[in-house]
């Protein structure tokens, strides 16, 4: 095989391996913006609770007062504050589940099940990085493993496809 042909592949198998070390990265930003949107929406919601204990209301109660209201500002708080608290509840079992699962279940995991704005929001601001935990290494390795054979075995694919093909033979007449 030809020397060139095994630089580019271990290039694009270098390239191969850092690219596929991000989903590990971007699962770790990931994980962190969850933890900031529950810790904000425990924030927000204790607030409201606070307010409706105050008045001598439930959480539930307060809500439902809210969204029957006849002044539609009233009653859009009350059926936004009743989506922030069922979204709070689908964010900490989301979260739950990210710590009960083992590190590539975690990118699954969020790949399937993850919360959209969270996600975007990660997106947005993702530092690509490589991370040295196992996770990271092993996807390093796959990527690299990934690109580098399957360049190394396309170019011998190729190259024995070329050698089987019969070659025009140029007849000379005298």
């Amino acid at each position: 095989m030809p020397r060139i042909v095994r630089i580019v592949a271990f290039g694009l198998g270098l390239f191969g391996g850092i690219v596929a070390s991000q989903g590990p990265e971007y699962s770790q930003q990931y994980r962190q913006r969850l933890g900031g949107a529950i810790d904000e929406l425990q924030r927000v919601i204790a607030r409201f609770d606070a307010d409706a204990q105050a008045n001598g209301e439930t959480q539930g109660s307060a809500i439902a007062r809210l969204r029957s209201n006849p002044d539609d500002l009233v009653s859009r708080q009350g059926v936004a504050m009743q989506g922030n608290v069922e979204r709070l509840s689908h964010l900490q079992a989301h979260r739950e589940a990210m710590l009960q699962s083992g590190p590539f279940s975690r990118i699954a995991l969020m790949v399937r099940d993850g919360d959209r704005d969270v996600m975007e929001a990660a997106y947005r601001d993702f530092e690509p990085a490589v991370p040295v935990t196992e996770e990271g290494i092993l996807s390093t390795a796959i990527g690299f493993i990934a690109v580098w054979g399957g360049i190394l075995l396309l170019a011998g694919f190729v190259r024995s496809f070329r050698r089987r093909r019969p070659r025009a033979r140029s007849v000379v007449q005298a």
